[in-house]
């Protein structure tokens, strides 16, 4: 039978919360200082393909070429490996049977010695469709998510569940916005498979620690400190098993799809899923719970059951534990109990 480990988690939640607000500021500052770059499906404009490029051609003269016949904004996506590779060169909007989108498709031709260049036009019309069907999409789930997060679990639980989501998004596209990738249909298909996969791993802790919560207090003499603690090593090992289970497809994809076998179409999908899916294993652990523990901690009754539970771990008896949880009540604590820094021990002081 495999030991269930023993990790202080709760204990060093303002670690955690350090490195979450690390992560977070690192997401917002790559989002403020370089932006997000949106595919041609949300701010429409027009795309040339282009199949059966030399191994000499890269994007750099994919873009160039483009905007010496005119466009502006040019993008240059290759695909593929030696010299059978396919470019995908997006512009703004151009007139299919305008002059510049012929210049461009004559300029793309005399490049890469190509006999046809396959054009697609996509209107800001159908971009703005695309752009609030998506973010329609998303507040349609997290609405879902919060309601039924409130009535199996309880509120505080459904709030730092919805917490732990944005905390995964946000580094999510931060990431996006670092590394440059363009934002497309295939990203919010894998944002909101990040917020099911984070939301999974979430309720799985919840609910162990809905599941362990009859030994809070007398006779289990736990506080919801050490409840969430001990039912975050319960499921540790599940959690990281899901994890690995779920990232290793995803970053063959990401890795030796998109940078040996050049399926480069496939980056921004499984960009999004692998940072998303690590995120959201590291938050659900390392974040949720201990958020929810401290929390909780924080109402009347759970802090007078600490003061009672931590009284009697200090050594004091029945009569010195009730005064303490009848202090408690006053606002005035005749015994407390502090943590020895560098140990676990607990030491017991009046005063």
């Amino acid at each position: 039978m495999r030991r269930t480990p023993n990790l202080r988690i709760v204990p060093h939640a303002r670690r955690w919360a350090v490195v979450s607000a690390l992560l977070v500021l690192l997401a917002l500052g790559a989002l403020v200082g370089r932006g997000l770059e949106l595919s041609l499906d949300f701010v429409g404009g027009s795309s040339f393909r282009v199949e059966g490029i030399a191994a000499d051609v890269d994007a750099d003269d994919l873009r160039a070429a483009v905007e010496g016949a005119g466009a502006s904004e040019a993008v240059a996506q290759l695909s593929g490996v030696g010299d059978e590779r396919a470019a995908i060169v997006r512009t703004e909007s151009l007139e299919p049977d305008g002059a510049i989108a012929a210049a461009v498709r004559d300029a793309l031709v005399q490049l890469t010695g190509v006999d046809e260049v396959q054009e697609t036009f996509v209107g800001p019309t159908w971009g703005e469709r695309i752009t609030t069907q998506s973010l329609r999409a998303l507040v349609v789930f997290l609405l879902v998510v919060a309601v039924y997060i409130s009535v199996r679990l309880d509120r505080k639980m459904a709030a730092v569940a919805l917490i732990t989501m944005a905390h995964d998004v946000l580094i999510t596209v931060g990431i996006y916005a670092l590394v440059g990738f363009s934002v497309s249909p295939a990203t919010v298909i894998a944002v909101l498979t990040i917020l099911g996969y984070s939301l999974y791993d979430t309720v799985v802790i919840f609910d162990r620690v809905k599941e362990n919560g009859h030994t809070l207090g007398e006779p289990g003499r736990r506080t919801v400190l050490e409840l969430v603690n001990a039912s975050l090593n319960e499921v540790l090992y599940r959690s990281l098993n899901t994890t690995i289970s779920s990232v290793l497809p995803v970053g063959a994809l990401l890795f030796i799809g998109g940078s040996v076998l050049g399926a480069t179409t496939l980056q921004d999908l499984a960009l999004a899923l692998f940072v998303g899916m690590l995120a959201g294993a590291y938050s659900s652990v390392f974040v949720a719970g201990p958020l929810y523990a401290v929390w909780k901690a924080r109402e009347p009754a759970e802090q007078r059951r600490i003061v009672k539970v931590e009284a009697r771990a200090a050594g004091a008896s029945e009569e010195e534990a009730a005064a303490a949880l009848d202090a408690s009540y006053s606002g005035r604590a005749p015994i407390t109990t502090d943590y020895v820094r560098g140990s676990g021990r607990r030491r017991r002081r009046r005063r």
